[in-house]
């Protein structure tokens, strides 16, 4: 890794109404770093990776790419910058019309930055490379089964080659077997890119496989970051309740009556 982290994130804030849900976010990428951000639903994961990703515009705060805040840019700047981008989606949201390679290739095509012939080529790299066979190309999401549609998902990912990937409670619907099936390739998948990766799960499992390093975030605000090896021992009492999934803890669970 370089000094200079390939996402860098200072005092990130984002509010709706009155409910505060990022309060200060500091968090740091290294290039060819995976960090993945845990917490329980409505803590803000989504939210803050939609800031990065610019589908959110923050309230206050940086997000560096490369050195280069993004917050506030252009359209034709973010453009740019989202061609460093490539995205796995919760729940894979495949496109049911297209067939499977169209899929994969979308955002190239999308972009004319190959013509058709190319694209299906390529998918079927791409499919290659997450273990799916070329005639798979031809068929459509509903004839795949749930961990190939996930597969397929992160062909579309890795597309473009690039430079970041944010992957979004990726085992989400799996079972376990399958989700560390997906968890090695995403492993496999982004070191053969060379690829910086972030994560928002809830998924401890995958957590630790796919990251290098974890943070946990809370009430908006990063409570601890350290290396994954050492979750299990973080001596930080939201972390401990949280991997060790107790009910008594610092972290209370909004419970309706």
């Amino acid at each position: 890794m370089t000094d200079q982290p390939k996402i860098r994130i200072r005092d990130l804030k984002k509010s709706f109404g009155p409910k505060v849900v990022l309060d200060g976010i500091d968090l740091d990428v290294g290039v060819g770093e995976s960090v993945v951000v845990i917490g329980g639903s409505g803590t803000g994961k989504s939210v803050l990776l939609k800031c990065v990703l610019g589908l959110l515009e923050p309230d206050s705060g940086t997000i560096e790419i490369d050195g280069e805040n993004v917050v506030g840019i252009s359209a034709s700047e973010r453009e740019r910058i989202g061609n460093k981008f490539g995205m796995l989606f919760q729940g894979g949201a495949l496109f049911d019309s297209l067939p499977v390679w169209e899929n994969v290739s979308f955002g190239l095509l999308a972009q004319k930055r190959v013509d058709r012939t190319e694209a299906k080529e390529l998918a079927i790299q791409k499919l290659a490379q997450v273990g799916m066979d070329a005639h798979v190309a031809e068929l459509h999401p509903a004839e795949l089964s749930g961990g190939m549609q996930k597969r397929v998902a992160l062909a579309r990912a890795i597309a473009s080659d690039p430079e970041i990937i944010f992957f979004d409670e990726p085992t989400t619907g799996l079972d376990p077997i399958m989700a560390d099936v997906i968890n090695d390739l995403i492993v496999k998948t982004t070191h053969e890119l060379g690829a910086t990766g972030l994560s928002i799960t809830h998924d401890m499992a995958s957590a630790r496989k796919i990251g290098n390093r974890i943070a946990m975030l809370y009430q908006g605000r990063i409570v601890w970051a350290g290396d994954a090896a050492s979750v299990n021992e973080s001596g930080n009492e939201f972390v401990d309740q949280f991997v060790h999934g107790r009910a008594d803890g610092p972290i209370k669970m909004a419970v309706r009556a």
